[in-house]
Protein backbone atom coordinates (compact mmCIF):
# COMPACT_ATOMS: atom_id res chain seq x y z
CA UNK A 1 0.00 0.00 0.00
CA UNK A 2 1.40 3.61 -0.73
CA UNK A 3 1.90 5.83 2.45
CA UNK A 4 -0.53 8.67 2.19
CA UNK A 5 -1.28 12.02 3.34
CA UNK A 6 -4.07 13.83 4.69
CA UNK A 7 -4.09 17.50 4.09
CA UNK A 8 -6.65 19.37 6.55
CA UNK A 9 -8.40 22.95 5.26
CA UNK A 10 -10.98 24.74 6.62
CA UNK A 11 -12.08 25.78 3.09
CA UNK A 12 -12.12 23.17 0.60
CA UNK A 13 -11.49 25.05 -2.83
CA UNK A 14 -8.01 26.60 -1.28
CA UNK A 15 -7.03 22.72 -1.35
CA UNK A 16 -6.81 22.95 -5.55
CA UNK A 17 -6.21 26.39 -5.59
CA UNK A 18 -3.35 27.47 -3.31
CA UNK A 19 -2.12 23.57 -2.53
CA UNK A 20 -2.56 22.36 -5.96
CA UNK A 21 1.57 22.28 -6.64
CA UNK A 22 2.25 21.05 -2.75
CA UNK A 23 -0.22 18.16 -3.88
CA UNK A 24 1.29 17.38 -6.98
CA UNK A 25 4.57 17.38 -5.38
CA UNK A 26 4.12 14.93 -2.79
CA UNK A 27 1.82 12.06 -4.98
CA UNK A 28 5.02 12.67 -7.75
CA UNK A 29 6.69 10.66 -4.61
CA UNK A 30 4.84 7.87 -4.67
CA UNK A 31 2.34 9.10 -2.36
CA UNK A 32 -1.57 9.38 -2.21
CA UNK A 33 -3.17 12.27 -1.12
CA UNK A 34 -6.41 12.51 0.62
CA UNK A 35 -7.23 16.72 0.83
CA UNK A 36 -10.08 17.64 3.22
CA UNK A 37 -12.55 20.49 3.94
CA UNK A 38 -16.24 21.27 4.94
CA UNK A 39 -17.22 22.19 0.95
CA UNK A 40 -17.51 19.80 -1.63
CA UNK A 41 -14.54 19.97 -3.53
CA UNK A 42 -14.66 16.46 -5.10
CA UNK A 43 -14.28 16.91 -8.36
CA UNK A 44 -11.78 19.93 -8.60
CA UNK A 45 -9.71 17.63 -6.34
CA UNK A 46 -9.94 14.60 -8.18
CA UNK A 47 -9.23 16.27 -11.26
CA UNK A 48 -5.40 16.79 -9.99
CA UNK A 49 -4.99 13.48 -9.06
CA UNK A 50 -6.20 13.23 -4.77
CA UNK A 51 -8.99 12.04 -3.10
CA UNK A 52 -11.52 14.10 -0.94
CA UNK A 53 -13.23 13.63 2.45
CA UNK A 54 -15.40 16.05 3.06
CA UNK A 55 -14.45 17.01 7.11
CA UNK A 56 -13.63 20.67 8.12
CA UNK A 57 -14.51 23.07 11.08
CA UNK A 58 -17.19 25.12 11.53
CA UNK A 59 -14.59 28.06 10.38
CA UNK A 60 -16.12 31.33 12.27
CA UNK A 61 -17.97 29.51 15.18
CA UNK A 62 -16.21 30.05 19.31
CA UNK A 63 -18.37 27.26 19.85
CA UNK A 64 -16.27 24.55 21.79
CA UNK A 65 -18.48 21.59 21.20
CA UNK A 66 -18.36 22.12 17.31
CA UNK A 67 -14.12 22.21 17.33
CA UNK A 68 -14.98 18.99 19.76
CA UNK A 69 -17.13 17.22 17.31
CA UNK A 70 -14.54 18.08 14.54
CA UNK A 71 -11.05 16.87 16.76
CA UNK A 72 -13.44 13.52 17.01
CA UNK A 73 -14.32 12.87 13.23
CA UNK A 74 -10.71 13.56 12.68
CA UNK A 75 -9.59 11.04 14.18
CA UNK A 76 -11.51 8.70 13.22
CA UNK A 77 -11.03 9.53 9.99
CA UNK A 78 -7.16 9.21 10.59
CA UNK A 79 -7.33 5.99 12.14
CA UNK A 80 -9.58 4.92 9.22
CA UNK A 81 -7.13 6.11 6.50
CA UNK A 82 -3.61 5.49 8.55
CA UNK A 83 -1.70 8.10 7.04
CA UNK A 84 1.88 8.05 7.46
CA UNK A 85 1.66 12.30 7.56
CA UNK A 86 -1.32 14.69 8.01
CA UNK A 87 -0.50 18.08 7.06
CA UNK A 88 -3.23 21.29 8.27
CA UNK A 89 -3.42 24.96 7.28
CA UNK A 90 -5.05 27.55 9.21
CA UNK A 91 -5.88 28.02 12.49
CA UNK A 92 -8.53 24.96 13.05
CA UNK A 93 -7.11 22.74 10.85
CA UNK A 94 -3.80 23.00 12.61
CA UNK A 95 -4.76 22.64 16.49
CA UNK A 96 -7.33 20.05 15.80
CA UNK A 97 -5.15 18.30 13.35
CA UNK A 98 -2.10 18.12 15.36
CA UNK A 99 -3.81 16.66 18.59
CA UNK A 100 -5.94 14.46 16.74
CA UNK A 101 -2.80 12.82 14.30
CA UNK A 102 -0.95 12.65 17.85
CA UNK A 103 -3.44 10.65 19.63
CA UNK A 104 -3.27 8.33 16.35
CA UNK A 105 0.47 8.52 16.43
CA UNK A 106 1.33 9.32 12.92
CA UNK A 107 4.65 9.88 12.38
CA UNK A 108 4.79 13.51 10.56
CA UNK A 109 2.44 16.17 11.96
CA UNK A 110 3.24 19.67 9.94
CA UNK A 111 1.20 22.71 10.78
CA UNK A 112 0.98 25.64 8.13
CA UNK A 113 0.75 28.79 9.83
CA UNK A 114 -0.75 31.07 6.63
CA UNK A 115 -1.78 33.74 9.12
CA UNK A 116 -2.50 34.77 12.58
CA UNK A 117 -5.84 35.49 12.11
CA UNK A 118 -8.22 37.76 14.56
CA UNK A 119 -7.23 36.08 17.73
CA UNK A 120 -4.25 38.19 16.96
CA UNK A 121 -5.15 41.24 15.77
CA UNK A 122 -7.03 44.31 16.99
CA UNK A 123 -10.30 42.46 17.38
CA UNK A 124 -9.00 40.30 19.64
CA UNK A 125 -8.54 43.20 22.72
CA UNK A 126 -12.57 42.90 22.71
CA UNK A 127 -12.46 39.08 23.47
CA UNK A 128 -9.76 38.81 25.61
CA UNK A 129 -10.96 35.31 26.77
CA UNK A 130 -10.89 34.32 23.11
CA UNK A 131 -7.27 35.73 22.60
CA UNK A 132 -6.53 33.37 25.66
CA UNK A 133 -7.90 30.36 24.65
CA UNK A 134 -6.40 30.20 20.82
CA UNK A 135 -2.96 31.23 21.62
CA UNK A 136 -3.11 28.16 24.81
CA UNK A 137 -4.28 25.78 22.30
CA UNK A 138 -1.98 26.78 19.75
CA UNK A 139 0.86 26.39 22.32
CA UNK A 140 -0.58 22.30 22.95
CA UNK A 141 -1.63 21.52 19.47
CA UNK A 142 2.27 22.98 18.22
CA UNK A 143 3.88 21.15 21.17
CA UNK A 144 2.24 17.78 19.15
CA UNK A 145 3.50 18.91 15.69
CA UNK A 146 6.95 17.50 14.24
CA UNK A 147 7.17 20.71 11.86
CA UNK A 148 6.00 23.93 11.85
CA UNK A 149 6.12 25.99 8.69
CA UNK A 150 5.35 29.94 8.72
CA UNK A 151 5.38 32.08 5.67
CA UNK A 152 7.02 34.87 6.93
CA UNK A 153 9.83 35.58 9.48
CA UNK A 154 7.46 37.96 11.50
CA UNK A 155 4.81 35.21 12.82
CA UNK A 156 7.66 33.01 13.52
CA UNK A 157 9.02 35.87 15.83
CA UNK A 158 5.90 36.25 17.44
CA UNK A 159 5.24 32.70 17.97
CA UNK A 160 8.45 32.37 19.22
CA UNK A 161 8.36 35.55 21.75
CA UNK A 162 4.40 34.22 22.97
CA UNK A 163 5.94 30.99 23.99
CA UNK A 164 3.86 28.91 21.63
CA UNK A 165 6.58 26.90 19.70
CA UNK A 166 9.27 25.02 20.83
CA UNK A 167 12.56 25.64 18.71
CA UNK A 168 14.37 23.20 16.09
CA UNK A 169 10.90 22.72 14.51
CA UNK A 170 10.20 25.84 12.88
CA UNK A 171 11.14 26.76 9.69
CA UNK A 172 9.89 29.59 6.76
CA UNK A 173 8.93 29.48 3.52
CA UNK A 174 7.84 32.25 0.50
CA UNK A 175 3.90 31.84 1.25
CA UNK A 176 2.11 29.88 -0.65
CA UNK A 177 3.68 30.61 -3.97
CA UNK A 178 1.97 31.41 -7.18
CA UNK A 179 1.11 29.82 -9.98
CA UNK A 180 3.12 31.10 -13.26
CA UNK A 181 1.69 29.04 -15.47
CA UNK A 182 -2.26 30.38 -14.60
CA UNK A 183 -1.11 33.75 -13.96
CA UNK A 184 0.98 35.04 -16.40
CA UNK A 185 2.09 38.21 -17.61
CA UNK A 186 -0.09 40.65 -19.41
CA UNK A 187 0.53 44.25 -20.56
CA UNK A 188 -0.24 47.14 -18.82
CA UNK A 189 -3.16 49.25 -19.99
CA UNK A 190 -1.75 52.63 -19.33
CA UNK A 191 -5.14 54.05 -17.74
CA UNK A 192 -4.34 54.78 -14.62
CA UNK A 193 -6.15 52.19 -12.94
CA UNK A 194 -5.66 50.66 -9.24
CA UNK A 195 -7.31 47.46 -8.13
CA UNK A 196 -7.79 45.87 -4.71
CA UNK A 197 -8.91 42.52 -4.32
CA UNK A 198 -9.52 41.11 -0.47
CA UNK A 199 -12.22 39.83 1.60
CA UNK A 200 -14.22 43.40 2.81
CA UNK A 201 -13.01 43.12 6.28
CA UNK A 202 -11.40 46.15 7.97
CA UNK A 203 -8.37 44.79 8.56
CA UNK A 204 -7.74 44.44 4.83
CA UNK A 205 -7.20 48.25 4.28
CA UNK A 206 -9.89 48.79 2.63
CA UNK A 207 -11.38 52.11 4.01
CA UNK A 208 -7.89 53.38 3.56
CA UNK A 209 -7.77 52.58 -0.06
CA UNK A 210 -11.05 54.34 -0.45
CA UNK A 211 -9.80 56.99 1.50
CA UNK A 212 -6.94 57.79 -0.90
CA UNK A 213 -8.76 57.11 -3.36
CA UNK A 214 -10.93 60.28 -2.51
CA UNK A 215 -7.60 62.18 -1.73
CA UNK A 216 -6.44 61.30 -5.96
CA UNK A 217 -9.87 61.78 -7.49
CA UNK A 218 -10.02 65.65 -7.39
CA UNK A 219 -6.72 65.89 -9.17
CA UNK A 220 -6.24 63.07 -11.17
CA UNK A 221 -9.99 62.46 -12.25
CA UNK A 222 -8.68 59.93 -14.75
CA UNK A 223 -7.77 57.16 -11.94
CA UNK A 224 -9.94 54.37 -11.88
CA UNK A 225 -10.35 52.64 -8.30
CA UNK A 226 -11.23 49.23 -8.88
CA UNK A 227 -12.57 46.53 -6.05
CA UNK A 228 -13.12 42.82 -6.14
CA UNK A 229 -14.26 41.26 -2.14
CA UNK A 230 -16.84 39.77 -0.63
CA UNK A 231 -18.20 39.34 2.56
CA UNK A 232 -17.51 37.65 4.88
CA UNK A 233 -18.79 36.32 8.51
CA UNK A 234 -16.41 37.87 10.49
CA UNK A 235 -16.04 40.26 13.27
CA UNK A 236 -14.25 42.67 11.08
CA UNK A 237 -16.54 42.62 7.56
CA UNK A 238 -17.71 45.86 6.44
CA UNK A 239 -21.37 46.82 6.49
CA UNK A 240 -22.81 46.66 2.96
CA UNK A 241 -24.32 50.04 3.65
CA UNK A 242 -20.54 51.33 3.56
CA UNK A 243 -19.35 49.75 0.44
CA UNK A 244 -22.82 50.80 -1.32
CA UNK A 245 -22.56 54.69 -0.63
CA UNK A 246 -18.76 54.16 -2.18
CA UNK A 247 -20.16 52.79 -5.29
CA UNK A 248 -22.93 55.28 -5.42
CA UNK A 249 -21.13 58.35 -4.62
CA UNK A 250 -18.47 56.93 -7.61
CA UNK A 251 -15.41 56.43 -5.34
CA UNK A 252 -14.78 52.56 -6.34
CA UNK A 253 -15.79 50.34 -9.16
CA UNK A 254 -17.05 47.26 -7.31
CA UNK A 255 -16.72 43.96 -9.05
CA UNK A 256 -17.71 41.59 -6.32
CA UNK A 257 -16.46 38.32 -5.94
CA UNK A 258 -15.06 36.66 -9.12
CA UNK A 259 -14.12 33.28 -9.20
CA UNK A 260 -11.15 33.95 -11.92
CA UNK A 261 -9.55 37.54 -11.03
CA UNK A 262 -7.33 37.18 -14.18
CA UNK A 263 -9.37 39.62 -16.00
CA UNK A 264 -9.83 42.32 -12.89
CA UNK A 265 -6.19 42.30 -12.72
CA UNK A 266 -5.58 42.53 -16.39
CA UNK A 267 -7.68 45.86 -16.18
CA UNK A 268 -5.21 47.51 -13.33
CA UNK A 269 -1.93 49.38 -13.81
CA UNK A 270 -0.93 49.01 -9.82
CA UNK A 271 -2.26 46.74 -7.53
CA UNK A 272 -2.79 47.85 -4.17
CA UNK A 273 -3.38 45.93 -0.66
CA UNK A 274 -2.92 48.13 2.59
CA UNK A 275 -3.35 45.28 4.69
CA UNK A 276 -3.02 45.57 8.56
CA UNK A 277 -1.03 42.26 8.29
CA UNK A 278 -0.67 39.17 6.25
CA UNK A 279 0.54 35.46 6.54
CA UNK A 280 1.48 36.04 3.02
CA UNK A 281 -0.71 38.05 0.76
CA UNK A 282 -1.84 35.58 -2.41
CA UNK A 283 -3.11 38.12 -4.27
CA UNK A 284 0.13 40.23 -4.25
CA UNK A 285 1.59 37.44 -5.96
CA UNK A 286 -0.93 36.57 -8.30
CA UNK A 287 -0.55 40.45 -9.67
CA UNK A 288 3.19 40.75 -9.66
CA UNK A 289 3.05 37.00 -11.71
CA UNK A 290 0.89 39.47 -13.98
CA UNK A 291 3.46 42.46 -14.00
CA UNK A 292 2.20 44.43 -11.91
CA UNK A 293 3.86 46.81 -9.34
CA UNK A 294 2.34 46.60 -6.05
CA UNK A 295 1.47 49.23 -3.11
CA UNK A 296 1.35 47.61 0.08
CA UNK A 297 2.10 47.82 3.95
CA UNK A 298 5.02 47.82 5.73
CA UNK A 299 3.63 45.14 7.97
CA UNK A 300 4.10 41.09 8.33
CA UNK A 301 3.54 39.42 5.32
CA UNK A 302 3.11 42.20 3.09
CA UNK A 303 6.45 43.80 3.58
CA UNK A 304 8.20 40.15 1.55
CA UNK A 305 6.51 41.29 -1.52
CA UNK A 306 8.18 44.28 -2.12
CA UNK A 307 11.53 45.86 -2.31
CA UNK A 308 10.57 49.25 -1.58
CA UNK A 309 11.50 51.17 -5.05
CA UNK A 310 12.08 48.46 -6.66
CA UNK A 311 8.87 46.41 -7.63
CA UNK A 312 6.74 49.28 -5.56
CA UNK A 313 5.89 50.83 -2.72
CA UNK A 314 5.79 50.20 1.33
CA UNK A 315 3.46 52.51 3.22
CA UNK A 316 2.69 52.15 7.20
CA UNK A 317 -0.70 50.71 7.81
CA UNK A 318 -3.80 52.98 8.70
CA UNK A 319 -2.03 56.02 6.48
CA UNK A 320 -4.65 56.72 3.94
CA UNK A 321 -2.38 59.60 2.84
CA UNK A 322 0.53 57.64 2.50
CA UNK A 323 -1.42 55.15 0.33
CA UNK A 324 -2.33 58.16 -1.70
CA UNK A 325 1.17 59.84 -1.90
CA UNK A 326 2.17 56.36 -3.51
CA UNK A 327 -0.50 56.57 -5.79
CA UNK A 328 0.62 59.80 -7.44
CA UNK A 329 3.60 58.75 -8.36
CA UNK A 330 2.16 56.23 -10.81
CA UNK A 331 0.13 58.80 -12.43
CA UNK A 332 2.83 61.65 -12.63
CA UNK A 333 5.20 59.29 -14.37
CA UNK A 334 3.30 56.34 -16.48
CA UNK A 335 6.65 54.77 -17.52
CA UNK A 336 7.17 53.71 -13.81
CA UNK A 337 4.45 51.11 -13.50
CA UNK A 338 6.21 49.26 -16.16
CA UNK A 339 9.45 49.32 -14.89
CA UNK A 340 8.27 47.86 -11.47
CA UNK A 341 6.17 45.42 -13.08
CA UNK A 342 8.80 44.09 -15.09
CA UNK A 343 10.41 43.79 -11.35
CA UNK A 344 7.42 42.10 -9.99
CA UNK A 345 7.63 39.13 -12.26
CA UNK A 346 11.06 38.63 -11.54
CA UNK A 347 11.03 38.22 -7.90
CA UNK A 348 7.68 36.03 -8.77
CA UNK A 349 9.40 33.59 -10.73
CA UNK A 350 12.42 33.67 -8.65
CA UNK A 351 11.20 33.65 -5.47
CA UNK A 352 7.23 32.90 -5.19
CA UNK A 353 7.21 30.44 -7.64
CA UNK A 354 4.86 27.86 -6.37
CA UNK A 355 6.87 25.14 -7.04
CA UNK A 356 9.67 26.42 -5.50
CA UNK A 357 7.21 26.69 -2.21
CA UNK A 358 6.02 23.44 -2.87
CA UNK A 359 9.40 21.91 -2.44
CA UNK A 360 10.23 24.00 0.20
CA UNK A 361 7.94 22.62 2.34
CA UNK A 362 8.06 18.83 2.00
CA UNK A 363 11.72 18.97 2.03
CA UNK A 364 10.83 21.15 5.49
CA UNK A 365 8.82 18.36 6.44
CA UNK A 366 11.14 15.51 5.84
CA UNK A 367 8.73 14.04 3.59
Amino acid sequence: MRSSVILLSSYSPSLVAFRGPLIRQLMAQGRAVIGCGPEDASAQVAAIGAEFEAIGPHRTSINPVYDLLYALRLIRLIRRRRPTAVIAYTAKPVIWGCLSSWVVRVPTRVAMITGLGFAFGDGARRAKWTQRAVRWLYRVSLARATCVIFQNPDDLAEFEQLGLIERGIAHVVNGSGVDLRHFSPVSLPGKSTFLLIARLLADKGIREYVQAAKQIQGSHPQARFLLVGWYDDNPCSLRHEEVDSWIQDGIIEFLGRLEDVRPAIAQADVYVLPSYREGTPRSVLEAMAMGRPIITTDVPGCRQTVIEGVNGFLVPSRDAAAVAQAMRRFLVDPSLAARMGTESLRLAETRFEAEIVARAVVNAAGL
